[in-house]
Parts: C-alpha cells; sequence; structure tokens
C-alpha cells in the first residue's frame, strides 16, 4: 500500500507542474515550433481535467477580459489531494 501512495504523489507532483507549464504556456500567443510538441502534449495531459472544470466554472469577467479559474480550481484540488493522501 506504501508503493501505490507514494506512486500516487508522485503522480499528484509531476501533474501539478505540468499545470504549472500549461498556464506559462497559454501566455505565449505563438508557442515556437520547436515547443510545440511539448504544448500539444501539455494540452493532451490537462485538458481531460480543465474541459469539464470549464463547462462547470465560469470564467470571471474582468473589463474586456475574461479570467480562466479552472487551472486554480485544480491547484486547490491537487494540493488537497496531497495533503490527504501524501
Amino acid at each position: 500500500m506504501g508503493l501505490i501512495l507514494a506512486l500516487l504523489c508522485l503522480v499528484l507532483n509531476v501533474y501539478y507542474i505540468v499545470l504549472i507549464i500549461r498556464i506559462v504556456l497559454s501566455w505565449i500567443p505563438s508557442v515556437p515550433e520547436p515547443v510545440q510538441p511539448i504544448a500539444r502534449g501539455v494540452r493532451a495531459v490537462t485538458d481531460p481535467l480543465l474541459i469539464p472544470l470549464r463547462g462547470v466554472i465560469p470564467s470571471i469577467r474582468m473589463g474586456a477580459m475574461a479570467l480562466d479559474v479552472s487551472p486554480i480550481v485544480l491547484f486547490v484540488a491537487i494540493v488537497i489531494l496531497q495533503r490527504l493522501v501524501c
């Protein structure tokens, strides 16, 4: 059981880092060609959790732009799981 919990902690830590990379990549309007495969991989890993959250949690309107809070909610969920498991 200890090995499974250690593996789950590792997965949560890696997913946390991948989510940070996803956020940083979202700030870049045009991702350079060498980085595009990484960006596609990061989106492929994070979209399955972020897309359903976006359907439930509306963006916060701030004038002409909107703030997507789904990554923040996912960060909180990861931290809660880490506190419970790790």
